[in-house]
């Protein structure tokens, strides 16, 4: 035999065996996966598929319609997860660890089209955030161990078993986890994993986070360090004036909405178990907020701690260097009862930019929150508002100063009609104060350049009716010009502790009006 057909058959013999042991393989690994997802599967959930397919030589897995259930689950009775997945290719699988430790060990692994629902007892999002690395993660790293995910075309639904309607959803998910690390260390972490990178994106988010509100996000965009949120809303579940009966006490009803919101570079996580959060800036376009209070219920008389004391006391390290709030709108509507209607304050074309905002965890030392507003005050006059102050002052001190121009009068009518029975007329060309301020006491000034005020008021049982002989007696003591000179005033009032900072602010205004005018 020559020398040629000697080598011709060996890489025959060669190539026929290593087509043997791909056979082999191939079978035994087909066999071997069913036993490592079924009879291996040390997870509270039973895991199906229709097809699988394994490629040795690339070292792909590929399986179609996968289904994820709780095991000994009823089938009158849904509680746990659920999933149906269309896809999922698991590409660099170590062979080694497949035969040898019955656990695929991939380079990555993609899945597609996943929907998961979970049913839960409760209404909260999570009852124990433990939950996910003792029931998900941990026992799922038995069976495969990845060093990047990709998912694409997700969709999550949280049910509450308790009312059968859904708590959460979001829609279209696209997530990329890449250099995962998962070690018994990692699972004692907030954060189960270490990872190098993400990405996620998703859109139409839905979450009812109490049974008084419901949240929707139109779109979500985050990567390492960037956050985009797209059409925010934050809504009452009902009608003001069930939300009102439903209330024990006075409380704020609120209705928000944002064009967008983004952090360009944060940083967050967990250290020593403890939250932090970082941002150099955070930019809010075209906030829309709807503050409304009710009068009907009994009032909390619980204490309303000022800003300084809110902030110092967040329990985690949190820091936003400059938080900026463009081309927005403020509404504060307040009532008494339903049949007058309520009593309107509108903050028209509204910039603020808040400096320093940061809690007091683990300091000792650090400079004032600066903020400054401008506006546009129920819709007609420009309004300037510097205020300060400083999170680790216990003794909750502040400064704020404002200014408003060329303020007609009359404007006051929507909210001073339905919620004092009085309307006015007349200008103010320029209205100034600066106070100073603790959780006790306000103190400070206040000046007013003003012509032709009138006062009309009107009869309580017939309020369209003018009160013809208490608006003569009004106009009789209010002051109606200040005679083209600036008048000013000192003022200084004691805090109502179970009431707000910018009650606080309001009844200060309101003295200095009472002593310039009457």
């Amino acid at each position: 035999m020559s020398i040629y057909k000697k080598i011709a058959i060996g890489v025959i013999s060669v190539f026929i065996f290593v087509i043997l042991i791909n056979f082999g393989l191939n079978y035994w690994i087909k066999k071997q996966l069913p036993i490592i997802i079924h009879e291996k599967n040390k997870t509270a959930y039973d895991i199906n598929y229709e097809k699988i397919e394994v490629a040795l030589l690339s070292r792909n897995i590929y399986a179609t319609t996968l289904l994820i259930h709780p095991k000994n689950q009823p089938e009158s009775s849904k509680n746990g997860l659920y999933s149906k997945i269309e896809s999922i290719t698991i590409t660099h699988f170590n062979i080694w660890d497949l035969v040898f430790h019955d656990i695929i060990q991939a380079e990555s692994i993609i899945i597609n089209k996943p929907r998961v629902i979970l049913y839960k007892k409760g209404e909260k999002l999570l009852n124990n955030s433990k939950s996910i690395e003792s029931e998900i993660i941990a026992p799922f790293r038995k069976i495969i161990a990845v060093s990047n995910i990709y998912l694409n075309g997700g969709q999550v639904d949280v049910v509450s078993l308790d009312t059968n309607k859904p708590i959460f959803n979001v829609k279209n998910i696209i997530l990329k986890l890449e250099g995962i690390l998962i070690t018994d260390a990692t699972l004692k972490e907030k954060i189960p994993m270490h990872y190098e990178k993400y990405v996620l994106i998703c859109d139409s988010l839905f979450y009812k986070p109490s049974q008084f509100y419901n949240m929707t996000i139109g779109k979500i965009s985050t990567e390492n360090n960037f956050l985009k949120v797209k059409k925010f809303s934050l809504l009452p579940a009902y009608t003001r004036k069930v939300f009102v009966q439903k209330l024990e006490k006075e409380k704020d009803i609120y209705t928000l909405k944002l064009d967008s919101a983004t952090i360009n570079t944060m940083k967050w996580g967990f250290k020593n178990d403890k939250f932090f959060f970082y941002a150099p800036s955070l930019v809010i376009n075209h906030f829309d907020a709807n503050i409304y209070r009710g009068k009907m219920p009994k009032d909390d008389l619980s204490k309303k701690y000022l800003y300084n004391h809110l902030l110092r006391n967040i329990k985690f390290p949190l820091q936003i260097d400059t938080l900026q709030v463009l081309k927005s709108k403020l509404v504060y509507e307040e009532e008494i009862d339903f049949a007058k209607g309520p009593g309107i304050l509108n903050f028209d074309h509204f910039n603020l930019q808040a400096t320093n905002l940061r809690s007091g965890f683990g300091l000792k030392k650090t400079n004032d929150v600066k903020i400054k507003v401008n506006c546009i005050f129920m819709k007609t006059s420009p309004l300037d508002v510097d205020w300060s102050f400083n999170v680790l002052d216990k003794k909750d001190s502040f400064h704020i100063q404002g200014v408003i121009s060329n303020f007609d009068v009359s404007a006051m009518g929507q909210f001073s009609k339905p919620y004092m029975n009085a309307t006015f007329t007349g200008t103010f060309h320029k209205y100034r104060f600066n106070f100073y301020g603790n959780d006790t006491t306000s103190k400070g000034n206040a000046s007013l350049d003003y012509d032709d005020l009138k006062v009309k008021l009107y009869k309580k049982k017939n309020p369209e009716k003018e009160a013809k002989l208490k608006s003569a007696i009004a106009n009789l003591l209010v002051k109606n010009d200040s005679k083209d000179k600036v008048k000013t005033t000192d003022v200084e009032i004691e805090r109502i502790q179970e009431k707000s900072f910018y009650n606080f602010l309001w009844r200060s205004i309101a003295e200095s009006l009472k002593k310039i005018l009457i």
